[in-house]
Parts: C-alpha cells; structure tokens; sequence
C-alpha cells in the first residue's frame, strides 16, 4: 500500500499528501473528542491581523528584539508524547485543498479509492476530515487515510483505501 496520496486534476499545484508525517502537525485534530465537542469557528486571517498589529505596536513601544531559536522550538513532555503514541487522530482537508488551488471552473473533489470513488462538491470537501491514526498505529491494512463527514455519521463506516485525489 502507497502511504502518499498524490492531488491531481483541475489544480493550479499538483501536490503529494503524507500523512505519516501528520502525527507531529499542530493541526492534527483528537478523534476520540472532536465529534463530541462542541466547537467554536475561528477566523485565522484575522487572528493574524490581531497578532501582528499587537505586536507592531509592541515593537514601536518597546524596539525590536529577535527572539531566541530556542523558544520556537517544540518540546513535548511524556504525557504528550503518550497521548501521541495511544491517541486516535485526524486532520482537516480544508488547507490541503486551499493549497492546491483548484481552478475557477472546478466544482467537485473525487475521493479515489481501491473500490471505486465518491464525489463531494468543494464546500463539501473542505469540512470533510482525513483520520490517519487509530490507537496511535497508522492506518496500515486500509488506510492510509479514512475519510470522515464532518458530523462524524461515517465513523462506523468511513471511506478507505484513498489512493488519490481529483478535483473536476
């Protein structure tokens, strides 16, 4: 089985999509409560513009200071790294699609799979999420992804064995 998922058709940047190395993503989404919780909508573009004016008129008060490499760097401490290793994970589609920058004239994204394919319009797909890890083992036998509705009704049931992505 092929763990790289490649994004082709109607997209300005024809991608790969490796989710093995998802596990250490920030964005990495918890399965065992994401459909249980309840979520807050967030605007990220304006969280920046939030960030950034804070932090300009910081630099005009205070002066510029270049802050250590250290500082950025991640660490996580054992019960991180256990949750990592025993939880159950997946990610959002929506920037993989945003990225690849599907045309104008784009309408639908084909999940293609060793069974045959399902199509989602693009609003659709960019709610979908992409489960990579059960039990913090990669989704081996039928992965490498499943493919879970936003309301998580597909749990039981998800799509597998994607093994490419096509937007028409």
């Amino acid at each position: 089985m092929e763990f790289i998922i490649p994004f082709k058709g109607e997209v300005k940047y024809k991608i790969t999509i490796d989710p093995t190395v998802w596990i250490f993503d920030d964005r990495k989404l918890d399965l065992n409560t994401y459909f249980v919780e309840t979520r807050v909508e967030r605007d990220e573009l304006e969280e920046y513009k939030r960030g950034m004016g804070e932090h300009w008129s910081r630099e005009i008060m205070e002066g510029a200071t270049v802050p250590p490499t250290l500082n950025s760097e991640k660490t996580y401490n054992r019960k991180e790294k256990n949750e990592m290793m025993a939880g159950t994970f997946g990610m959002a589609f929506k920037p993989f699609l945003e990225n690849a920058e599907p045309s104008e004239q784009a309408s639908t994204v084909v999940i293609e799979t060793a069974n045959g394919e399902q199509s989602f319009s693009i609003e659709e797909a960019k709610k979908l999420i992409f489960k990579f890890s059960q039990d913090g083992k990669p989704l081996k036998e039928d992965g490498p992804v499943h493919v879970l509705l936003p309301d998580g009704s597909n749990q039981q049931n998800p799509i597998t064995d994607v093994t490419a992505i096509r937007v028409e």
